[in-house]
């Protein structure tokens, strides 16, 4: 039997057995060398790691029903407009807020100011709404797959009818995108770094014809609906670059019936994840044990501890971290490799226990892996090097970061 074929049946075991729970310290060893891009694997083993389905197989049924049907009461009542909820009452936003819903009222009228007006509500979503348009229509260039229909569009907002505010790019024109949307309170640091945060073309996706909608439309509706039920935090640019591996994965899925529901069940796994790294985001929380001033000084100290020459000359050419590790982990290197290199990355860092201690030793050999160069160049050089990683097997640097102790 082929390595890879004896790694197929070892993850056969752990997921597919007959036994109903799911032994995670297993799934998470095996994963962590990398989830075999066969079956349903890497999907379920992102749920599981992420903490959307629970390890007893026998209450995934009832989590998923439950799940799926409340992203599509949050459809129902934060994206089409007001007045077409199918349902009354309200739902919990993320933050503990109520969302209202229901029919038109006095107050409810398109020209109502009022600032309970749901219709006031609705113009105000713009504000960020106009920062994910520009980001998703350029979400993973190097693939033509954001671009492309996905076979199972969101019905109740793709049939418009004709009424305008259904689909969410329709409410928004991006030329007129101004510098203060994108200077969100969640990057922090300088303004320098919002420019750091993405080195994406510039190029821009159109949107599908009524009845059909392109996966970039899905990606920008999952994160409408995040901003919108966690307010306190709102949409941050670079939060598209993490939700654009975890929807490819879950709409990518082999099996149809899974395939069916990407779009929700990438919703609750990017919200998981958003759980553990949303203070990256956060400019008050730079400085907290979880911010990210806080990671980039653990990456320096680990680099500093492997190889001081780098590390001086870095010091010494007064390359701050902030130039490159800002980006490398806020994004969890989604925008240094392609992306099937950032799968095989997140395989390893979903399945480590410690979570970011892993990303942090890739990031490290990352360096230490151009040890050479980086001791050649001078301040320019090392700046491009560094914002732009040169191409390499993702499995020796991988591989480097697994040997650090």
């Amino acid at each position: 039997m082929s390595i890879f074929k004896a790694r197929v049946k070892e993850f056969e075991d752990v997921l597919t057995g007959p036994q109903d729970l799911i032994d995670l310290k297993q799934l998470r060893k095996l994963a962590f060398n990398g989830v075999p891009d066969v079956q349903s694997f890497r999907a379920l083993s992102w749920k599981l790691l992420l903490g959307y389905l629970g390890p007893r197989r026998s209450s995934w049924t009832t989590t998923l029903a439950q799940k799926r049907a409340l992203y599509k009461q949050f459809i129902e009542e934060l994206v089409l407009p007001p007045g077409h909820a199918s349902n009354g009452g309200g739902v919990d936003g993320g933050d503990g807020d109520k969302v209202d819903s229901g029919g038109v009222g006095l107050q409810d009228h398109p020209l109502s100011e009022g600032p309970e007006s749901a219709w006031n509500t609705f113009f105000n979503d713009n504000e960020f709404l106009l920062q994910i348009d520009k980001d998703v229509r350029r979400l993973c260039p190097d693939i033509s797959f954001f671009q492309q229909p996905t076979d199972y569009p969101c019905e109740i907002v793709v049939h418009s009818k004709g009424e305008h505010g259904r689909r969410l790019h329709e409410r928004v024109v991006p030329a007129v995108l101004s510098s203060a949307n994108v200077e969100r309170k969640g990057l922090g640091m300088t303004k320098q770094q919002i420019n750091l945060i993405t080195k994406r073309s510039v190029e821009n996706y159109a949107a599908m014809e009524e009845g059909q909608e392109a996966h970039w439309e899905v990606v920008q509706r999952i994160l409408f609906i995040y901003a919108k039920l966690n307010p306190g935090q709102g949409y941050v640019q670079g939060m598209n670059e993490i939700v654009g591996p975890i929807y490819y994965v879950m709409a990518s899925d082999p099996d149809l019936s899974y395939r069916a529901h990407a779009e929700a069940d990438c919703f609750f796994c990017f919200t998981a994840l958003m759980s553990e790294i949303r203070d990256f985001f956060i400019k008050t929380l730079d400085d907290a044990e979880g911010g990210i001033k806080f990671m980039m000084a653990r990456l320096s100290n680990m680099l500093k501890s492997k190889d001081p020459s780098i590390y001086e000359l870095l010091r010494s050419q007064e390359l701050h971290p902030q130039y490159y590790s800002f980006r490398w982990l806020t994004l969890l290197l989604s925008q240094e490799f392609p992306l099937p290199d950032v799968l095989r990355i997140w395989d390893s860092v979903f399945a480590d226990e410690q979570r970011f201690d892993f990303l942090i030793k890739i990031c490290c050999s990352m360096i230490l892996i151009q040890r050479d160069a980086i001791l050649e160049n001078d301040f320019a050089s090392n700046v491009k090097l560094l914002q732009n990683y040169p191409p390499i097997d993702i499995n020796v640097v991988i591989a480097h970061a697994g040997s650090l102790a």
